[in-house]
């Protein structure tokens, strides 16, 4: 039986993973801001599921989370850092306030829970940590810049940990959904306080890409699934990717890049000193 940390779990992918997890009869810790949210999966198992109250970017609610956690079950064999939201904004609207308070939620709180699960996992030579990313983590949307950056980030540190980590028994995998239909779009999207009408049209398709809510191909349920299959089995990739329209996305980005990369292949070597000195 393991014991699995899931962060955002009143909604969405945290509560279908949640329980995709007790149906499985594993042991889960559903973190939530607001634990009376969560509490209501009790009635799968009372025995098998802990609410706790977390918000990612309080740190002493990160400490007594893990805390409660470790006493409850004595240990913490796979975390899955999913709480996070969207913010649509261009560069310039956003406030330094909102910009922090992106980066906080979605980079510096997960953060800070892979470095509060990795002294137990690393004594017992065993751990697994899932790391909630997106496609916008792999190209910078226009209206939706700092989100990507976040996410960006977020999957360059679970690189890092997964090249760190691996000797000592702790596996890292990044999550990239597509379009999912749970309430990303809704309570999870955050607007800049004022806005700039020289990126109006730029907004506007953004804006319409979000509106539609509730009428997106991904199925929590089934992502959730597939999440649980990869992490237990005996080969996971780095990277998960999930969703029909997420596959195509992230390659398409990908292979740009590539192709950009392609003007500075013979000016690259220029910028070095001359061979000899």
């Amino acid at each position: 039986m393991k014991t699995w940390f899931v962060t955002g779990a009143s909604s969405g992918f945290g509560r279908a993973l949640v329980q995709e997890i007790l149906a499985r009869g594993d042991q889960v810790v559903a973190a939530a801001r607001q634990p009376k949210d969560v509490a209501m999966l009790a009635e799968i198992s009372v025995e098998r599921l802990l609410p706790v109250q977390l918000d990612v970017t309080n740190a002493q609610e990160i400490k007594a989370s893990i805390t409660a956690a470790l006493d409850r079950f004595g240990a913490i064999d796979v975390l899955i850092n999913n709480a996070g939201y969207g913010f649509l904004s261009t560069i310039e609207e956003a406030d330094e306030e909102a910009v922090q308070r992106q980066f906080n939620t979605n980079l510096f709180g997960p953060a800070a829970l892979m470095r509060a699960v990795l002294p137990e996992m690393r004594a017992r030579r065993s751990g697994f940590i899932v790391n909630i990313s997106s496609t916008a983590g792999a190209r910078g949307f226009a209206g939706s810049g700092y989100y990507s950056a976040s996410k960006a980030a977020l999957e360059a540190l679970t690189e890092a940990l997964a090249a760190e980590a691996a000797e000592l028994g702790v596996r890292a995998m990044i999550v990239c959904p597509g379009p999912f239909r749970t309430d990303f779009f809704g309570r999870s999207i955050n607007l800049p306080a004022s806005e700039i009408a020289d990126y109006a049209t730029t907004m506007a398709q953004r804006r319409s890409y979000a509106a539609s809510n509730g009428q997106q191909r991904g199925d929590p349920a089934r992502g959730a699934r597939i999440i649980v299959d990869t992490v237990l089995g005996d080969t996971p990739p780095l990277r998960l990717v999930l969703g029909g329209q997420a596959w195509p996305t992230i390659v398409k980005s990908l292979e740009a890049k590539i192709a950009d990369l392609g003007w500075s292949e013979q000016v690259a070597p220029l910028a070095d000193f001359p061979e000899g000195e």
